[in-house]
């Protein structure tokens, strides 16, 4: 989430670089150098990579959480007495945010007001030793501080600098501020989402903030590869306008083929049919028949063989042109049975299909929980708590969740260490 306002120019910021052999180095733990891994947990692939993180909120602390969940040391540098604004968002867990705390694990706070000579001072010979900053302020906020890539590159020619803002540092928009809710509408999601004939609609998750995250974690990475090569840093700008117009895929496509702009079409897709949620007698279930042969067999289960002599459902693009008339008739098959019987016959049958979990449904999922898409932290305050696990598995050097996040300020004396 993008403020509107930028509490950076009251003083917190971060720079980034690193100084090491071009051609690739043996890595340097920021966390407890001199101590080796804990038995069975093994290294991670961004060892020794030091991120300084003045990120507040969503998008750029999800992106710093996932350079922090495979190793990273990630520093974040927050406003003193109040750091990242989600710290005062709810739920609260013994008065700490369970949002704050589910996007800043594996990460090491530190209060620094940059106006403060002091604190300037220790921020920039930080930047000596860093590898990236992240920041998704204002264009603009970080050059007013004085703190700018240009600037901070002088410090250090290997700096990775990434900014993830709004609408990107370059363009027409570039100063306006941005939520989720605005890069949804402007991007053209909300237009294809919601109920047919209904209202534009907003996608329940942020995906405008976490998709903007995502791609600015990538696109760090790809710049720590180039550098390999290189020798030299550079400059990421992730705008969260661009990101989340470039996951529309068949919107965009079927716009400038056909010069029209899609329409809402509920939980259907647009040139599969069926794929979409239907009604049993208790609740409702997905299924996907997505080519002539499911369609087939999804007929012989249901005991509807007749729909595969109607004309109107004989290819897909047929059943797409008549979706609604078909839509009923599968509806009408699948009423007489619960969700459960249908799943376990359609599974059987080897035909994709799910049920619609709420978020109870999900959490208690069991392919979740064996793929370790839930675990445990103990925050020193909050106790114990779940949180979402790491999606990406790496055979060799996985990703873990090592510390819950950090209190405000928490390792301000252990990052002092970095000047060792």
């Amino acid at each position: 989430m993008e403020r509107a306002t930028d509490r950076s120019e009251q003083g917190t910021t971060v720079g980034a670089g690193n100084q090491e052999n071009p051609a690739g180095r043996t890595p340097t733990r920021a966390f407890d150098a001199a101590d080796p891994p804990a038995p069975g947990q093994g290294r991670r692939p961004l060892d020794g990579i030091r991120v300084l993180d003045l990120t507040r909120v969503l998008a750029g602390p999800y992106s710093t959480m996932m350079l922090a969940d495979f190793g990273a040391d990630v520093v974040k540098i927050e406003q003193p007495g109040e750091g990242d604004d989600s710290r005062a968002f709810g739920p609260f867990v013994h008065g700490e945010s369970a949002y704050f705390m589910s996007l800043n694990r594996n990460k090491r706070s530190v209060a620094m007001n940059l106006k403060d000579p002091k604190d300037r001072a220790w921020f920039l010979s930080l930047v000596e030793k860093a590898d990236v900053v992240v920041e998704n302020y204002r264009p603009g906020t970080m050059e007013k501080l004085g703190l700018g890539y240009e600037t901070l590159k002088k410090t250090n020619q290997r700096l990775i600098y990434a900014a993830c803002s709004g609408f990107g540092q370059t363009g027409p928009y570039r100063n306006k501020p941005a939520y989720d809710i605005i890069v949804q509408a402007m991007s053209g999601m909300m237009s294809i989402t919601g109920e047919k004939d209904g209202l534009p609609t907003r996608v329940g998750a942020s995906i405008g903030d976490i998709i903007a995250g995502m791609n600015t974690a990538y696109g760090i990475l790809l710049a720590l590869y180039d550098r390999t090569q290189t020798g030299e840093g550079q400059m990421v700008d992730v705008g969260m306008l661009d990101a989340q117009f470039a996951v529309l895929e068949n919107a965009v496509a079927r716009y400038l083929v056909t010069g029209e702009s899609p329409k809402p079409m509920g939980n259907r897709h647009p040139s599969i049919t069926p794929f979409a949620s239907f009604a049993a007698s208790d609740g409702h279930l997905v299924l996907g028949a997505g080519n002539d042969r499911l369609w087939t067999r999804l007929c012989e289960v249901l005991a509807r063989k007749d729909l595969l002599e109607d004309p109107r459902f004989a290819t897909n693009a047929d059943r797409t042109t008549h979706a609604d008339a078909l839509f009923a008739e599968l509806n009408l098959a699948l009423s007489p049975k619960p969700v459960a019987d249908w799943l376990e016959t359609l599974e059987a049958a080897g035909i994709p299909c799910a049920p619609i979990h709420d978020m109870a449904g999900a959490v208690a999922d069991p392919h979740l929980r064996a793929r370790n898409m839930l675990v445990e932290v103990t925050h020193p305050t909050a106790g114990s708590m779940l949180v979402p696990g790491i999606p990406v598995k790496l055979s060799a050097t996985p990703g873990r969740v090592v510390s819950p996040a950090p209190r405000l300020n928490e390792h301000a004396e252990d990052v002092r260490h970095w000047l060792d």
